[in-house]
């Protein structure tokens, strides 16, 4: 079944592959898959900066654009990766990603906007495919704990990141990775930070408020820091995810 593709998308073929974008990157998305694919783009653009991951995304400058983006190419995680590495069956997670990203933002949740994606041929019945995000200026949580191990720092993220897992509730959207490379933490006009979630292709939803979801998404959100702060030595301590949890529980009116 093909998914609807949200307003201000475009779908078009260029050879044998597959794209949606969004009608303001359309035109460089064509032009750069007539030569190769968005992916092999971005890995040789003399101003990439590596971001790291399972598999190296890359931000690049778009062409005759102030805006930077992220290109990650899919790949399977998990006993899938040795075995299909970055190939799928069709139609990839690509338009799933783009679906949940826009139910969520439509729904308050804080998410890089999606620029394009890309599917290829792999074969037969496989694909492979690329995803492309706006780039925003921030660092993910792991980073900011490394480089920010300070407790007032700490502390004054424990808002906007419980405020996004209240947001995912809300929406019903339950994010079988929330880890703490998983959300990035953004400045803001107030001189504080705004969390947004990135993989949402790992999100599944649920009724709207569904309590599961919140106890669910707090829970591998507190796994995830344990886990970073017993591998680095940074991260929030008990109390403050006590208080993390105590902000993700709040109601709705608070």
């Amino acid at each position: 079944m093909r998914l609807p593709v949200p307003k201000g998308f475009t779908r078009a073929r260029v050879g044998a592959t597959h794209l949606v974008a969004h009608e303001s990157c359309a035109g460089w998305a064509r032009d750069v898959l007539a030569h190769e694919t968005l992916y092999a783009w971005a890995a040789r653009h003399p101003e990439r900066r590596a971001l790291p991951g399972r598999m190296p995304a890359y931000a690049v400058p778009l062409p005759n654009d102030a805006r930077r983006a992220v290109v990650r190419h899919g790949h399977h995680g998990g006993m899938l990766a040795g075995l299909l590495k970055d190939a799928f069956l069709p139609p990839t997670r690509a338009p799933y990603e783009l679906l949940a990203s826009y139910l969520l933002a439509s729904a308050g949740v804080l998410t890089p906007p999606v620029l394009a994606f890309a599917i290829y041929r792999a074969g037969w019945i496989l694909r492979r495919s690329d995803f492309v995000t706006l780039e925003l200026p921030g660092r993910d949580l792991g980073s900011a704990l490394n480089e920010h191990p300070e407790t007032a720092a700490r502390h004054a993220w424990l808002q906007p990141i419980g405020d996004l897992v209240r947001a995912l509730t809300r929406a019903g959207a339950w994010h079988q990775d929330l880890n703490v490379r998983n959300i990035l933490l953004v400045p803001n006009a107030e001189g504080l930070h705004n969390a947004f979630v990135l993989d949402v292709d790992r999100v599944r939803f649920a009724p709207p408020g569904d309590p599961n979801v919140r106890d669910a998404n707090i829970a591998r959100l507190e796994r995830s820091v344990r886990k970073w702060r017993a591998l680095h030595g940074s991260g929030f301590d008990d109390a403050e995810l006590r208080e993390l949890r105590a902000i993700a529980s709040a109601p709705a009116s608070a």
